[in-house]
């Protein structure tokens, strides 16, 4: 069966800016992989991430790249053989899990979950920013049951106030985008834990978060940047309580599945985030994300406009994907 590959780029803009401690920006820029095969296509959205080397141009290479083995008939389990984790890896394994779908008839929610899946409650988040336009953003959110908020400077104590000052009743995510440092991790777990915060992700470095394993952490602690494959799991285990993940880091579905199990067998708690990108790209995460302790499927949230058909948003709900969007 002799399959076609396209990858088209496309340009988002994000409603108002979306900033962390490494920059700002105001369009989500995503890469679109099609693969066609007996009349039916499938579709995977990734987001090149500068912070790990991607651009879109070397994502659309990649992708170029594979042509030949994804017209000749590759499957997931010998692309991540092939290439590299990353955000060319996911939109191809993501289009190959769409296509079986669509040429199976058999919904891929069928293949990855052991239930039906449900609508899951999604943290919304909140860009870095001073103090008061921070516990503003918390107030004009404080509806919403959980709120992700970006920090990640030499000291937030402000911050982290203002925003539990903003939205007394929500949970709260706190995201330092590996902004912290050891010398004043225990100044900011104290903080978390007088503003009942219920996870830090990512306060360290990656590679350099070893002082975690020996601080007393007051708040529960997720990996981010720190963590991309399964064989990462085990290393990180005795630092964190938690890991997040994302299709662009994981390189798909395929590898994020077994990601998922190896953190549920070192006793850590499941959060699935995402990057900035529209409802094709969050699709299979909301499969994914299934009984998970926290998660973070905002993306289409914060764009002034999102793909058509899109994922069904009511409040902080997002529901599971039609076959029409993906799977």
């Amino acid at each position: 069966m002799r399959r076609t590959v396209t990858a088209t780029t496309e340009s988002f803009p994000i409603a108002g800016t979306f900033t962390i401690s490494r920059g700002a920006k105001t369009t989500a820029e995503v890469v679109t992989c099609t693969i066609g095969a007996s009349g039916r296509i499938g579709r995977g959205e990734c987001v090149p991430y500068a912070r790990y080397g991607e651009s879109v141009a070397g994502v659309m290479a990649a992708i170029e790249a594979m042509r030949s083995a994804i017209e000749d008939g590759i499957g997931r389990e010998d692309l991540a053989l092939t290439m590299p984790a990353g955000a060319a890896r996911n939109a191809i394994d993501c289009a190959l899990w769409d296509l079986e779908a669509k040429l199976s008839g058999v919904p891929t929610s069928q293949v990855v979950n052991a239930a039906a899946p449900q609508k899951l409650v999604t943290a919304y988040t909140l860009s870095l920013g001073e103090p008061e336009a921070m516990r503003r953003q918390a107030a004009d959110n404080a509806w919403r049951p959980l709120l992700k908020v970006k920090v990640g400077t030499p000291d937030d104590a402000a911050r982290i106030r203002a925003v539990r000052v903003g939205a007394p009743q929500s949970a709260i995510i706190l995201d330092a985008n590996e902004g912290w440092t050891a010398e004043n991790l225990a100044h900011h777990f104290a903080l978390c834990a007088a503003a009942r915060i219920a996870l830090v992700e990512q306060p360290l470095p990656a590679g350099n978060d070893s002082a975690l394993r020996d601080h007393a952490r007051t708040v529960p602690v997720c990996a981010d940047e720190s963590v991309h494959r399964t064989e990462d799991v085990a290393k990180l285990a005795d630092r964190y309580d938690a890991i997040n993940i994302k299709l662009d880091k994981a390189g798909g579905l395929t590898e994020a599945l077994a990601l998922r199990a190896a953190a549920q067998a070192h006793g850590l708690k499941i959060m699935v985030g995402c990057m900035v990108g529209t409802s094709l790209g969050m699709a299979p995460a909301v499969l994914l994300a299934q009984g998970a302790d926290f998660v973070d499927l905002d993306g289409p949230l914060l764009l002034a406009r999102d793909r058509e058909p899109g994922l069904r948003y009511e409040g902080s709900d997002v529901y599971p994907p039609d076959a029409a969007l993906w799977g």
